[in-house]
């Protein structure tokens, strides 16, 4: 029932996303905002009456420094403590929402930290999301300079790069039939 009622709640959200029937992410705060964070969250077989396994691993939070990211999982699982034994994934993503600005208060702006940032707390038994690699993205004038050059098929005729021979010699003042 909670899975329903999260997918009828963020229907459009663009920072809501489902991973799986059991693990979902949540973004807090705007894609450019540099304190902005994202929660995966993630149910166990026996949730709610266990504690969801909270998550920041994602490669979105490489800019948060661990106290920070540590900090706020620790405050998410009092939240958790409290609610334990009732459906309580939209209560976190309200919290972490409400509470960004406390959450993120100690965070430095533009500071980039190791990569190697990796905190969850529980077992985490779902494998992390994957990103899909983006397309370059060629503008119109672009895609018609490559279509000029290009035949139906998509490839350089042959010769395109070519040094024109006869010119080349008559600029070098090269002649052979002496």
């Amino acid at each position: 029932m909670e899975l329903e009622a999260l997918r009828s709640i963020y229907e459009g959200d663009l920072c809501f996303r489902e991973l799986s029937p059991v693990s979902f992410q949540y973004r807090i705060g705007e894609s450019g905002d540099p304190k902005a964070f994202l929660i995966e969250v993630s149910w166990p077989e026996t949730y709610p009456q266990t504690a969801p396994v909270i998550s920041m691993d994602a490669f979105f939070n490489n800019t948060i420094s661990s106290a920070i990211k540590q900090s706020i999982l620790d405050k998410l699982m009092v939240e958790v403590e409290a609610n334990l034994g009732t459906a309580m994934t939209y209560t976190l993503f309200e919290y972490a929402k409400d509470n960004k600005e406390l959450f993120m208060e100690n965070q430095p702006v533009n500071t980039v930290t190791s990569v190697s940032n990796s905190i969850a707390i529980g077992t985490p038994d779902v494998p992390a999301s994957k990103k899909k690699d983006k397309k370059e993205q060629l503008s119109k004038t672009q895609k018609r300079k490559l279509a000029d050059k290009t035949d139906n098929k998509g490839e350089l005729p042959r010769g395109w790069n070519w040094v024109d021979v006869i010119k080349h010699l008559s600029k070098t003042g090269s002649k052979d039939d002496e």
